[in-house]
């Protein structure tokens, strides 16, 4: 889903984002072309509501926390971010929708692609009648040697 949207260099990257979130149907408000700038103009990434409020201020945004927070609970909800629940409360969401797994450096909360498919699964339960597994959050917690 996300090649789709990869820019060949001849459209105008507002317009590429306007598209985007017109497809997964969300309305393109200012706030909402301003975090997919932020969010989607970097290639894959993990970011923290905290962390990319630190990015909109260093673009020069002023945004409400609540706002952010919010706004990525709908692009994850329109398909365009997976969210990631691995420390309690904390949540990161993660640009790249395949199927990956994730290392979580305890000591830094980094978050990081594992690299290709080096996790296997094996020995998944049957889903409750009327439901599908629809994927499966593998996260690899590291820290420093010590």
């Amino acid at each position: 889903m996300a090649d789709q949207f990869q820019m060949t260099g001849h459209e105008d990257p507002d317009d590429a984002l306007v598209e985007r979130l017109r497809i997964a149907g969300l309305r393109p408000t200012r706030q909402r072309l301003a975090l997919a700038e932020i969010l989607f103009g970097q290639g894959d990434r993990h970011v923290t509501a905290e962390s990319l409020r630190e990015e909109v201020v260093d673009a020069g945004h002023s945004m409400a926390l609540a706002t952010i927070y919010n706004t990525l609970h709908q692009f994850t909800r329109a398909g365009l971010l997976r969210e990631l629940a691995v420390e309690g409360t904390k949540s990161y969401f993660d640009t790249n929708l395949s199927n990956h797994s994730h290392f979580l450096h305890e000591e830094t909360g980094e978050v990081v692609d594992v690299p290709g498919n080096s996790i296997e699964i094996a020995g998944l339960p049957k889903p409750p009648d009327g439901t599908e597994i629809t994927h499966v959050d593998v996260i690899v917690r590291v820290r420093t040697r010590r």
